[in-house]
């Protein structure tokens, strides 16, 4: 049964319980209004607190307050996000496991954490956040909570005791249409959701939006998979792999808030302009506290201002550069050839050498940290001298031993068999000395290899050198080898197969007693060291363990359009499983030959007459010329990254920041061109791949030039 959108209805819909009892949206709309009325009591609530005598310090005072001012902000009310997208009528109560609440989430959303639950007829509103009444009665919950996990994952065949499934259609924040499914009814076939379909299908405009009402089964076991291990999603255009991996953040951090508000979580993503455009998803799912950063931004030790050619980067970011920092770091420990001698007033105690070199082998065999190592040698080298104080019947205690560990001449030794590496002079150093890189490099690169990633000049200082990306990975991977880098709690890097070895090294030492998500398509991969499987990936993070999942179901990228991009499969990914779309809408998808750029904006407008954003892709070459025809023509745009309006729809994407982004009409400029703008076909033909799936609704391809014979039937 469905309530078509707009009905108009007769009663009060402001929560009252004079909404009439035959009318079932009616209803539901005074259950709404009455569920606002409720979110804006517990905000109040939350702001009205006072902490004054409650706080020992000023120190506790700003903390606290911070949490008030954080909690305030995840309990407000956004007008056009419905507050509820669904209801489940269960057959039995569930039981108290069932609907516990999660680690840590006391106030926050968990059923049993708010005293009593609201179970008349086993009903349950399901939201983006945890509703309870001024008794502590949910009124909605959160669509984290186990109660809520049959409304994903329910069917016919295994309908998880559900009477009925219902879901709910908004126009803005107004309900205005349900549709149910009686799913324990055997006489009820099973039909695919419109309402459901609608959502997916719903124009976009602005930034990414969460797709919590419209999870599927398979992207749910993603989202509710445990915090202990790492999943890695193999997802083509369109999958929706990446809202799955920041739904799981918010999971993750409903069902284990404590653990993960100690260790921290953090969403990593290609560049600033993708981070851009998903950075309402979380907050509006009520979470508010996951950083996000490009790995750029993580390594990001010296100023980058230089690049590498293809080839340079490609060595500088192959796992056997690890090996490589690793000799040339510890080559600067020596074995002592003298014995320390330490004055206390009278006495003075000798360490032989041989004794010193003992201590050193015994860290060196440790394998500890560069960093870690040095610190612990003094207090060794004290040690020994304490073994002889206690044998001439002295009885020192431990400040004796750190005052020795602190005395000159210990000082001096650590400093000659020991000395302070600073990372980033290190990785100078092998990139401007052939001698120092070809002893540390022997049996790991060969000599075309070492030419390749030597500067070609040498430079005065850490300062003044023009650092690559890629050196930067480097000086962060010497970094940890001196010193151990912060593990996280929980880290989604998305658009994995664009980065190195070296970078996911890079990211691995961010989680190291963490987990991880990691989000990406093996097509889409448009870098000259892209990934090549997901196994192998799995291994330079350090997760070896890790699941790999595969998305395959389309719910963005139309039937004709994904057909047409998947010609390109069997040259980029052979054996990839191509993206089957779900969708019910085939879009709109034409090839245009045209002559002038004009009729490139022409295919603009006419996609700007219809609802939704527009996105202009082109060759990075290419886009000077557009941008001036736009201009011409009176056409407002706006750069990846800036948020889209009613006003202005148009986005001049250059093709190398496509990926991850998506519009509802797209039209794409010069396909050969987006091939010849990359260093090799194959990566070209990988970002032309990306470029014609970012379409929601319809595809325009325009080209002078003929196409790329890949293209062809």
């Amino acid at each position: 049964m469905s309530t078509p959108a707009h009905e108009q209805l007769d009663g009060p819909l402001d929560g009252s319980p004079d909404a009439p009892l035959h009318d079932p949206l009616a209803r539901e709309r005074s259950h709404l209004a009455s569920s606002r009325s409720a979110l804006r009591a517990m905000r109040e609530d939350v702001e009205a607190l006072d902490i004054s005598d409650v706080t020992a310090n000023w120190v506790n005072a700003a903390v606290l307050a911070h949490q008030i001012d954080e909690r305030i902000k995840a309990l407000a009310d956004l007008k056009d996000t419905p507050l509820f997208f669904g209801r489940l009528d269960y057959l039995h109560a569930p039981g108290a496991a069932q609907a516990e609440g999660a680690e840590g989430s006391k106030g926050r959303g968990a059923p049993s954490s708010q005293g009593r639950r609201r179970e008349t007829g086993g009903q349950f509103y399901i939201g983006r956040r945890h509703v309870h009444d001024a008794d502590g009665d949910p009124m909605v919950i959160d669509w984290r909570a186990p109660v809520s996990q049959p409304f994903y994952r329910a069917s016919k065949k295994d309908p998880m005791d559900i009477a009925l499934r219902r879901r709910f259609g908004y126009t803005g924040g107004d309900l205005t249409a349900y549709e149910d499914e009686h799913l324990s009814d055997p006489a009820e076939a099973a039909t695919t959701s419109k309402l459901l379909q609608q959502e997916i299908e719903r124009p976009r405009v602005g930034p990414m939006r969460d797709i919590v009402a419209t999870i599927q089964p398979e992207q749910d076991e993603i989202v509710r998979s445990g915090l202990g291990g790492t999943v890695c999603v193999q997802g083509g255009p369109g999958t929706g792999k990446t809202a799955v991996g920041l739904h799981r953040v918010a999971y993750l951090l409903y069902a284990h808030r404590e653990r993960l508000a100690r260790t921290g979580t953090l969403v990593i993503g290609p560049n600033r302009s993708f981070l851009q455009y998903i950075e309402q998803v979380l907050p509006a799912l009520g979470e508010l506290s996951v950083r996000q950063a490009t790995v750029d931004d993580l390594v990001a030790q010296v100023e980058v201002r230089g690049t590498d050619d293809a080839a340079a980067a490609v060595v500088k970011g192959d796992a056997r550069l690890a090996e490589v920092l690793r000799r040339a770091l510890y080559s600067h420990v020596s074995m002592p050839t003298e014995p320390v001698v330490v004055v206390r007033g009278s006495r003075r105690w000798r360490v032989p050498a041989y004794e010193l070199e003992e201590l050193v082998r015994e860290l060196l065999d440790r394998d500890i940290r560069y960093g870690a190592a040095r610190e612990a040698l003094p207090q060794r080298i004290a040690h020994a001298v304490l073994v002889q104080m206690e044998r001439a019947g002295e009885a020192p205690d431990d400040r004796v031993q750190d005052a020795v560990a602190r005395n000159s001449a210990v000082k001096a030794a650590v400093k000659a068999v020991w000395p302070a590496v600073e990372p980033a002079k290190l990785v100078l150093r092998l990139l401007t000395d052939p001698g120092f890189l070809a002893e540390h490099a022997e049996g790991i690169l060969d000599e075309d290899d070492q030419k390749t990633i030597l500067w070609a000049k040498p430079v005065r200082s850490v300062k003044s050198a023009k650092w690559s990306a890629a050196d930067a990975v480097l000086i962060d991977e010497a970094t940890d080898l001196i010193q151990r880098t912060h593990s996280l709690g929980h880290v989604v890097l998305d658009e994995a197969q664009d980065l190195s070895p070296m970078q996911y090294r890079a990211v691995g030492r961010r989680c190291t007693t963490g987990s991880a998500t990691v989000l990406g398509d093996l097509a889409q991969g448009t870098t000259p060291w892209a990934t090549r499987s997901w196994d192998e990936a799995l291994a330079h993070l350090g997760k070896r363990e890790g699941v790999v999942e595969e998305l395959t179901a389309g719910f963005r990228v139309p039937t004709d359009v994904i057909t047409y991009a998947s010609r390109l499969l069997p040259h980029i990914a052979p054996g990839l499983t191509p993206v089957a779309s779900v969708r019910e809408n085939p879009g709109f998808f034409e090839v245009r030959a045209i002559a002038e750029p004009a009729e490139v904006v022409a295919a603009c407008e006419e996609s700007l007459r219809h609802e939704g954003s527009t996105g202009l892709i082109a060759a990075d070459a290419r886009v000077p010329v557009l941008a001036e025809a736009l201009a011409a023509a009176g056409i407002a745009y706006l750069a990846p990254g800036e948020e889209t309006t009613r006003e202005t729809r148009l986005t001049l994407v250059p093709a190398s920041l496509a990926k991850g982004l998506e519009y509802d009409y797209v039209v794409l400029d010069e396909p050969q061109a987006v091939v010849d703008g990359e260093p090799d076909e194959r990566t070209g033909l990988r970002r032309l791949y990306v470029s014609l799936t970012r379409a929601v609704s319809g595809l325009i391809v325009t080209h002078t030039a003929p196409l790329p014979g890949q293209l062809a039937d």
